[in-house]
C-alpha cells in the first residue's frame, strides 16, 4: 500500500487535481482499484501546499459519483449474467453474489450511501444497484450524498495527517478506513466537548 501511495503522489505531482477523482472513478465503476488510497495521497499532497484541499474534495466527490454512474449503467445493461461473469474473474462465487444481492435488496439505499466506506461494497454497490433496477434518481441521490461525505472524510484524513504519511498507512492497514473515520469522528467530538466545557 505504501508503494502505491508513493506512486499516486507522483501522479498527483504530474497531473494535479484529476488524480483526486481518477482512482475513485475507476473503483466506483466496478473495477478493483485503491481509490481510497488515491484520495488520501492527493489530500496529503494538498497539505504540503501543492493543491487546494477544497478542490481535491470536490473532484474526489465528482469522481465517486461519475464512476458509480458507470457501474450502475454496467449493472443495468448487463444484468445478472454480466455481474456473474465479471464476478468469476474476481473469484466471487455464486453464494457470495447471492448474499450480496439479498443484502442489497433489503438495504439498497444504505448500501449505496454507506458502501463508500466499505472495501468491496464500494466497488460493487453501484453495479448491484443497476442489476437490481434501483430507480436511477434514487440511486443518484444516495450515491452523490455518500460520495460527497466519503470525499470529505477521506480528504480530511489525508490533509490533517498528510505530514505523517507513514502514520496514515499504519492506521489504514490496522483499522481500515471505516475504523479510522470513526476514530477521527470521536476525536473531533471530544475536542468540541472540551472547547464547550472550557467556555462554561
Amino acid at each position: 500500500m505504501e508503494l502505491i501511495a508513493i506512486d499516486i503522489r507522483a501522479l498527483a505531482d504530474a497531473i494535479g487535481y484529476p488524480a483526486a477523482g481518477l482512482g475513485i472513478l475507476i473503483e466506483s465503476a466496478g473495477i478493483p482499484f485503491p481509490g481510497e488510497t488515491a484520495l488520501l495521497a492527493v489530500a496529503a499532497y494538498a497539505a504540503a501546499g501543492h493543491l487546494d484541499i477544497r478542490l481535491v474534495v470536490l473532484i474526489g466527490a465528482a469522481g465517486a459519483t461519475v464512476g458509480a454512474d458507470i457501474g450502475y449503467l454496467a449493472g443495468y445493461k448487463g444484468g445478472r449474467p454480466f455481474v456473474e461473469r465479471f464476478g468469476r474473474i474476481l473469484r466471487l462465487n455464486p453464494s457470495h453474489m447471492a448474499r450480496s444481492e439479498l443484502f442489497f435488496s433489503r438495504y439498497g439505499d444504505a448500501a449505496v450511501f454507506f458502501g463508500r466506506f466499505v472495501l468491496g461494497l464500494r466497488t460493487w454497490a453501484s453495479v448491484l444497484a443497476g442489476m437490481s433496477r434501483m430507480p436511477f434518481w434514487r440511486f443518484q441521490l444516495f450515491s452523490a450524498l455518500g460520495g460527497t461525505l466519503w470525499a470529505i472524510v477521506i480528504g480530511a484524513v489525508g490533509y490533517f495527517l498528510g505530514n505523517n504519511w507513514a502514520l496514515v498507512v499504519r492506521l489504514v492497514q490496522g483499522l481500515g478506513i471505516g475504523g479510522l473515520a470513526i476514530v477521527i469522528a470521536l476525536g473531533l467530538a471530544l475536542l468540541l466537548l472540551r472547547r464547550r466545557a472550557s467556555r462554561t
